[in-house]
């Protein structure tokens, strides 16, 4: 009987990992709603660039305050890597595109389109990372994909095309979650952070040109720092996240940011999701849903197939 239970405990670190993650990417989606709702706010008066730039700003002194507090800056070289130019490159595209759409969609609607994140990330994980994801998932994320044609709508006359614009974050988010997980475990989360928000912030002097900045308000400073620190710790719960276990059983649980994000949709916005949204956000999340349940399903029956081949 010591055998079953030798493969018990073998499978324990990786639940261990998978609860971590789970955890911080809860922790990362709050703080992310956080961060947009000021953004939304903001962005009514302040170009995107602007933002970018200001909000990258603040996070960039917050980021770079506990980089040399912690003393991770003697790992830079860590950083200075191809992989890492990469996902930062992602970070610049996803925030661009999602501010873009976020001033000129429904808060509700750009979360919900966001929410095809996780089956995203689960199909760019078996393609490129080969994790194996079978055929119901790939159904789920085809699923998915047709609740965000469904809350976009192409070709009628409740198109918006900034919702193109969230799919192609989604696209960049996903590439980005993707890039994280093949990082080594010796690049400190802290400068992963750091390079993230330096880039940011640079890219929006460089969308600069294209624009005309204002002077703000006091209340939009505020604003901005308070925005800085929840995408902060929205960047480090994912990156956590996105290290700690499986991707495929933790990225469903991004879609916790869809029950905030409607609820300060409401109270603040007062926008209120029609009925095809609704039944776009029902498709995309159960499709999401019915892919953890499927993980579950392929994580016990590996764990059958170990403890019985350690038996015999």
């Amino acid at each position: 009987m010591a055998r079953p239970l030798e493969a018990t405990l073998a499978v324990a670190p990786e639940r261990a990992s998978n609860a971590r993650g789970i955890i911080a990417m809860l922790f990362g989606m709050g703080c992310f709603v956080t961060s947009d709702t000021l953004i939304k706010i903001i962005g009514r008066d302040m170009p995107i660039g602007q933002i970018m730039f200001a909000r990258g700003l603040f996070a960039t002194l917050l980021i770079g305050s506990l980089v040399a507090i912690t003393g991770v800056w003697r790992q830079y070289r860590e950083v200075l890597t191809p992989l890492v130019a990469v996902r930062t490159a992602c970070e610049i595209g996803a925030t661009l595109f999602f501010f873009s759409a976020l001033v000129r969609l429904p808060f509700a609607d750009a979360a919900a389109i966001g929410q095809f994140t996780p089956l995203a990330v689960t199909a760019g994980a078996a393609i490129f990372l080969r994790e194996p994801v079978g055929w119901r998932r790939w159904l789920a994320t085809f699923v998915g994909l047709i609740g965000v044609l469904i809350i976009i709508r192409p070709g009628t006359s409740a198109f918006n095309w900034a919702g193109l614009l969230v799919v192609g974050c989604v696209i960049f988010v996903a590439m980005r979650d993707l890039i994280t997980r093949r990082l080594g475990p010796g690049v400190p989360t802290l400068l992963i952070i750091l390079a993230s928000t330096m880039a940011v912030t640079t890219a929006g002097l460089v969308v600069r040109s294209f624009e005309t900045w204002i002077t703000p308000s006091w209340m939009m400073v505020g604003g901005l720092a308070l925005s800085a620190l929840g995408v902060s710790g929205g960047y480090y719960g994912t990156i956590v996240a996105m290290r700690a276990g499986e991707i495929s059983a933790i990225a469903p649980f991004r879609y916790s940011v869809i029950l905030f994000a409607l609820f300060w949709s409401f109270v603040l916005f007062d926008e209120i999701p029609d009925l095809w949204t609704w039944i776009g956000v029902t498709i995309i999340v159960g499709a999401g849903l019915y892919t953890v349940h499927r993980e579950r399903v392929r994580r016990r029956e590996a764990e059958q197939t170990r403890a019985g081949s350690m038996e015999r």
